[in-house]
């Protein structure tokens, strides 16, 4: 049996000559401690797996859908989307947000507000709101406009910034972010649209004030 005590009649764990390199090595031991443990291998945690190619995760929410539309080289549906940070309209091709301004036919966005109450998406004074603007009538003189579109003034840090609703040449509606960049003039944002639900009621209200609603 091992005695407690070393040649230079001390505890052995306490020796630092003669604990050195064995496992009572205390300065051994705070490097084992420091050392991170490494890491695990599997799939990921619940609530992280839904991520598009690339790795970039693609949020979606509760919606509801119009469409589908005839889109080059294939077809898209405009969906209304509960999304952490606000509402979302967007067009979606085979399972992947598209990188544009959402564009519907201009009978089916009461339906989209329809479907929206129907499934609870959003309190009830949004989608009141929201009902609200698609009866709006108008009700005194409107600003003059080149070309008429219904909008919602916002800004974008120091730039000016408006939803607006517009009324194509083919009779349907493009709902898309427009912003004002110096020495640019207004330009429009090809992507989906994500803002609160009162930005969508303001711009929609003034699209049915000038009539642009109208099938």
């Amino acid at each position: 049996m091992n005695s407690l005590f070393c040649r230079h009649n001390r505890f052995t764990a306490d020796c630092p000559i003669c604990s050195k390199g064995t496992v009572l090595d205390s300065a051994r031991q705070a490097t084992r401690q420091r050392t991170p443990a490494p890491p695990r291998s599997g799939g990921s945690r619940s609530g992280t797996s839904r991520r598009a190619a690339g790795g970039v995760r693609r949020v979606t929410g509760p919606y509801v859908s119009a469409g589908p539309y005839e889109r080059d080289g294939g077809s898209a549906e405009v969906r209304l989307e509960r999304v952490p940070g606000g509402v979302r309209l967007a067009e979606w091709s085979a399972g992947s947000l598209e990188p544009r301004a959402p564009v519907l036919d201009a009978g089916d966005l009461p339906q989209l507000v329809a479907g929206a109450r129907e499934r609870e998406l959003f309190p009830d004074r949004d989608v009141d709101a929201l009902e609200r603007a698609l009866t709006a009538t108008p009700g005194g003189p409107l600003p003059a406009r080149e070309d008429p579109f219904g909008a919602s003034a916002g800004s974008a840090g120091l730039m000016r910034e408006e939803l607006r609703v517009e009324r194509l040449d083919d009779g349907r509606l493009r709902i898309g972010r427009w912003i004002l960049r110096p020495s640019h003039g207004w330009e429009l944002q090809e992507a989906p649209t994500m803002l609160p639900a009162k930005r969508y009621a303001e711009a929609i209200a003034d699209a049915a004030r000038r009539g642009l609603l109208g099938g």
